[in-house]
C-alpha cells in the first residue's frame, strides 16, 4: 500500500482540527452565534406592502421608503455587519482560536503526533487549515444569511457585499499567523489572544502615518512609526478597503493586502521552522 502523499496527511491533520472544533462546541457557538444576528435581522425587518407592491420598509422603528432610501439604508446595514466581523466577529474567532497549538503541544498528545509518520510542517499546516475552515464556514453562513435576508425582505441584491465573505476569511488568515506563532514559541493560549487583540488594537493607530509625522518632533520616532506600519500586518486598512467594497467605493491601494499576506506567510513559516527545531 501506497504512502499517502504530504498533502493528504496535512488534509487529514486538518479535517483532525475541524472535528475537534465540534466536539469542543467552538464550531456550534460560533454558528449560533451567526444564527442569532440573520435571526434578529429577520424578526425586526418588518415591509409594509401596498397593492402588491413593497411601499416602505423598516427597522427599529425606522421606516423608509421604497427607492433609494432603501437601498442607502440596506448599505448602511451590510458596512455595519463588516464592521462587526471586523472587529468584535474577530475578536471572538481569534478568542476561539487561541488553544489551536498549546493543546496539541500537551505531552501526552504530541507524543503521539510525532509516533505516527507525519512531519511536523504537516502537524501545523492541519492546525491552521483545520481552523480557518471553522471560521471560514461561519463567515460564509452569516454574510450569505445576511444578504439573503435583506434581498428578501428588501428586493436589494448588492453583491458587493459578498465580499466580505474574501477579506474577512483574509483578515482571520494573517491574523491566525500571530496565534500559531505564538502557540508554537510560548505555548500559551492566553498570551496569544493578547498579542494578536493588541495588533488589532494599535492598526487604526498606525495607520494614521501622516498625522504621526507632523506631531513627532525626530525623524527617528517618525522611521520607527512608519516601519511598524509597513512591517506589521494591516487590518484596519483592510476593513476600510472591505468597507469601500461594501460601499460601492474604489479601493485606493492593494498595499495592505499584499503587505499583510507577506507578513502571515513570514509567520507561518517561521512557526513551521521553530516548531520543526523544538525537541518533545
Amino acid at each position: 500500500m501506497s504512502k499517502p502523499s504530504m498533502a493528504k496527511t496535512a488534509a487529514v491533520l486538518a479535517a483532525d482540527t475541524f472535528r475537534e472544533a465540534i466536539s469542543n462546541w467552538i464550531f456550534w457557538g460560533l454558528f449560533a452565534l451567526s444564527t442569532a444576528m440573520i435571526g434578529f435581522f429577520l424578526l425586526l425587518l418588518r415591509i409594509d406592502v401596498v397593492e402588491g407592491a413593497i411601499a416602505t420598509v423598516s427597522l427599529f422603528g425606522q421606516s423608509l421608503v421604497r427607492g433609494r432610501d432603501v437601498n442607502t439604508f440596506v448599505i448602511q446595514v451590510h458596512a455595519a455587519v463588516a464592521t462587526f466581523l471586523y472587529s468584535w466577529g474577530m475578536a471572538l474567532a481569534v478568542f476561539a482560536s487561541s488553544g489551536l497549538i498549546p493543546s496539541v503541544l500537551e505531552p501526552g498528545r504530541i507524543s503521539l503526533l510525532l509516533s505516527k509518520p507525519v512531519r511536523r510542517w504537516q502537524i501545523v499546516a492541519g492546525r491552521y487549515l483545520g481552523n480557518l475552515l471553522v471560521i471560514s464556514l461561519n463567515t460564509c453562513y452569516l454574510v450569505a444569511g445576511v444578504w439573503l435576508v435583506f434581498g428578501w425582505k428588501t428586493g436589494v441584491w448588492r453583491t458587493q457585499f459578498l465580499w466580505t465573505i474574501a477579506t474577512t476569511i483574509f483578515i482571520f488568515a494573517v491574523l491566525l499567523t500571530v496565534v500559531i506563532w505564538i502557540g508554537v514559541v510560548f505555548e500559551s493560549s492566553a498570551l496569544a489572544t493578547m498579542v494578536t487583540l493588541a495588533l488589532m488594537v494599535i492598526s487604526p493607530i498606525l495607520a494614521q502615518t501622516r498625522i504621526a509625522e507632523k506631531l513627532l518632533s525626530s525623524e527617528e520616532a517618525r522611521a520607527l512609526w512608519r516601519g511598524l506600519y509597513y512591517v506589521l500586518p494591516k487590518i484596519y486598512d483592510l476593513a476600510r478597503m472591505t468597507l469601500s467594497i461594501v460601499r460601492d467605493r474604489p479601493v485606493e491601494s492593494l498595499m495592505p493586502v499584499w503587505s499583510s499576506a507577506i507578513f502571515a506567510a513570514l509567520a507561518l513559516g517561521s512557526a513551521i521552522y521553530i516548531f520543526s527545531r523544538r525537541d518533545f
